[in-house]
Order: structure tokens, then sequence, then C-alpha cells
């Protein structure tokens, strides 16, 4: 009995071929295949070499990617085989999230370098109101004292109740009184030490390409117009809510 063949256009398509491909990112040329880069679908790698996307191309016909490719590799390297980074952790986070690779993402997240940062550091930085605002504040105050000199200092008080907020206040105010620059922080309840929230200062300005550098404050005037704060704050009774900042511009 003859059978009727089966049109064309309705016979099974064979497998797609995965199709070997060369990437320009930010100017460093990459190969590798299409499956490596649709590894992980909702991806940008994966939308950008989908069916339906129109990918840009330079003057090569290489596929262009405008982001920087200094740490393309490692992400190329967990698409082909599942390895995680172990060098470069903070970068390769930022180039994870960039490309939108989630699984990757959650990975690096558990590592210390990211665990420390994104959920040990912030989460205590909750505990300091308007932590971002005095940040800006430090940093203006420092460059406006840099004028025609070659560093710059400005106060940090650190509060940690009303109480010593209300004693602290005339010693700020003393301070505002001789053009000295001050930024108070708190109060805060910190669930460490001091020396944690001027670390993490220490840290985001140094992050924005600052030369800087932490001492202890002691203006010997407050011992002989606030005797017994100085007596206090200043003869290491108790650690004193003052230090200052040291900004080097050359």
């Amino acid at each position: 009995m003859s059978r009727t063949p089966t049109p064309r256009n309705l016979r099974p398509s064979p497998p797609s071929v995965s199709s070997v491909v060369e990437l320009n990112v930010g100017g460093q040329v990459f190969t590798t295949t299409t499956d490596t880069l649709r590894k992980v679908p909702g991806s940008r790698l994966a939308e950008m070499f989908s069916s339906s996307a129109s990918a840009c191309k330079d003057a090569e016909g290489r596929f262009f990617i405008d982001h920087p490719g200094t740490f393309f590799h490692p992400i190329l390297d967990y698409l082909r085989s599942g390895q995680v980074p172990i060098q470069h952790i903070p970068k390769v986070y930022r180039e994870a999230q960039f490309y939108a690779i989630q699984p990757l993402v959650k990975l690096l997240e558990d590592m210390p370098q990211i665990f420390g940062e994104q959920v040990s550091r912030k989460q205590f930085l909750l505990q300091v109101p308007s932590y971002s605002e005095n940040l800006e504040l430090l940093l203006l105050l420092s460059r406006a004292e840099a004028v025609g000199r070659r560093t710059s200092e400005v106060v940090v008080c650190v509060v940690s109740s009303e109480e010593q907020a209300a004693q602290c206040a005339e010693l700020i105010y003393y301070l505002a009184s001789k053009k000295i620059p001050v930024v108070k922080f708190g109060p805060c309840k910190l669930g460490c030490d001091r020396k944690d929230l001027l670390r993490c200062l220490e840290i985001d300005i140094k992050a924005r390409g600052y030369q800087v550098s932490c001492g202890t404050y002691n203006d010997v005037s407050f011992k002989h117009l606030y005797p017994h704060l100085y007596q206090q704050y200043f003869c290491y009774q108790v650690e004193s809510p003052f230090c200052v900042f040291t900004f080097i511009w050359w």
C-alpha cells in the first residue's frame, strides 16, 4: 500500500546547530558559540542571541557589546563550564549583574567578599541615620577646605545617644565658631564598635578616589572652655566621639 509523502513544509525541522561567533566586547575579541551565550535564559546575552534580537555588529561583522571586556573572560568561563571565578570577585559580580546572569550572581553573593559588603556592611550602615547624606557633606566640606592647601581636615563626631549628642552640641558649636568643619553622625545605636563606622567612611571615601586618613582629634582649647567634657572625652576615661579625617590633595 503506497503512502502519501509528507509535504516538505510539515516535516520536523532538524536540530539546530550551534554557531561559532566572534564577539567584540569593548574592543576585546572573544570566540564562543551561540549555545554558550544562550546558556542562561533571560540573561542579556541570551536575549542578544535570540532569534528575534537585532544585534549590533562592528565593521568586521563581529557582534558588538558596548561595555568593557576586561572581566568578560570569567563570565564566558562560567557559561561554558559552570566554573565560578575565584579572583576579582567584586568586579566579576558587577559584570554578572550587568549581563543579568542570575545563577552566577547568587553564587557570588555567597562568597565572603560580596557577603561582607552586601549583607554585613550594608546592614550595619542601616543603623546609621543619614549615612549617605553625611558622607556627601563630608566630601563637600573637605573640598571647600582644600583651596590653596595641600591637605584639608574635617572633624567627624559620632554620638550613640541623645544624651551624648546634647553633651557634644556645645563642642560642635564651638568648632563651628572657629570655622572648623564638623559632620555629626547619630545618635545611632551601633551594633559594633564606632570604629567600624569610621572604617566604613574610610572605605567609601577611598572608593571615590580620595587619599584620606582618620585620626584622633584633640583641641586643647576644650580643656579651658569645657573642662568637664574635656576630662571625659579627651583624657581617655571614655572613647572620644571626635576624630578627624585628613585629605591629601597633592
